[in-house]
């Protein structure tokens, strides 16, 4: 085991024989100059021999001063450097988890944009559906839907989870999907969700209570990709395909849209709000999301009240 003295009078006496000069040192290192004068004495005490030579108003280092000197400095300056390149290392990269959807049908095309406004930043996009343990998990921050507020975060809402059906112009004429009921005679995918019943019920439209069977698939982004692949039609939120939908690859036949009252919330540690790389993706997603909210409909960009 090391028998190390105190860090805090190492480093007073590192200050003080750099300067010979308690007042200097003192200054130097936040403290009161007798604050500086118990460390040094306490660390003399310690090693049992003077580190200094005291006369009056000036003080010089000693033999045994002079000797270690050179190697006290050397090695706070070594673990300085240790702990700086840590710190520029983890400050120079940022990692963003996200749920599959939001990553591969919104954030992904726009993270080249962040990066290019800052381009110190190595950006890491992680995509998973699961909880992110940030105390586990090397993640920064994250995009993830629930009601928040959670305990030890800092929560921001982006918008609503909100859904209505889309699917390829051809398939809503060969299956003559004109009315809110007509979804029902045609091939809907994963036709057992219960987003499928929320959104009949605004609808007016009761649900059947005979299950049809269907592709069950086990996210927006496949769903909507056996969309455009005229298998079905499907329930999805349109801002994450508003490409397929000004392309006219996708359509979306009613206005009717479902607001839920979970959210998107961009989510990190509370001890993490300060950092630089936190703060720019936190400003930058924000004006994302209020570019998002001009466009409407207002209900889904509204924060849920307290």
């Amino acid at each position: 085991m090391r028998q190390l003295p105190p860090l805090a009078a190492v480093k007073a006496f590192e200050a003080a024989a750099r300067h010979e000069n308690f007042t200097a040192a003192a200054a130097e290192l936040g403290m009161t100059q007798a604050a500086m004068s118990y460390q040094i004495r306490l660390l003399e005490e310690r090693l049992g021999v003077p580190l200094f030579v005291r006369a009056r108003r000036r003080v010089t280092l000693s033999e045994a001063g002079r000797r270690i000197a050179p190697a006290v400095s050397g090695a706070l300056d070594d673990i300085s450097e240790a702990f700086a390149g840590l710190v520029e290392e983890d400050e120079g990269v940022l990692t963003i988890s996200t749920a599959q959807t939001f990553a591969s049908n919104w954030l992904a095309a726009r993270l080249g944009a962040f990066q290019i406004g800052r381009p110190e930043l190595a950006v890491r996009l992680q995509t998973s559906n699961a909880m992110i343990d940030f105390a586990a998990d090397a993640v920064d921050a994250a995009v993830r839907m629930g009601l928040g507020p959670w305990p030890g975060l800092r929560s921001h809402f982006l918008f609503h989870l909100h859904f209505t059906p889309l699917c390829t112009p051809e398939f809503r004429d060969r299956h003559g999907i004109a009315r809110p009921a007509d979804v029902l005679r045609a091939p809907r995918l994963s036709p057992g969700d219960e987003w499928w019943e929320i959104w009949l019920a605004k609808a007016g439209v009761a649900v059947p209570e005979e299950r049809r069977p269907g592709i069950l698939l086990d996210s927006q982004a496949t769903e909507g990709q056996a969309a455009l692949a005229g298998h079905g039609i499907a329930l999805m939120t349109p801002m994450f395909w508003r490409s397929e939908l000004a392309a006219g690859r996708l359509v979306q036949p009613f206005d009717l849209i479902s607001c839920d009252r979970r959210a998107h919330w961009l989510v990190y540690p509370e001890h993490k709000r300060g950092h630089a790389k936190i703060r720019a993706l936190r400003e930058w997603l924000l004006a994302e999301i209020a570019g998002e909210a001009a466009r409407g409909p207002a209900e889904i960009f509204t924060p849920p009240q307290a």
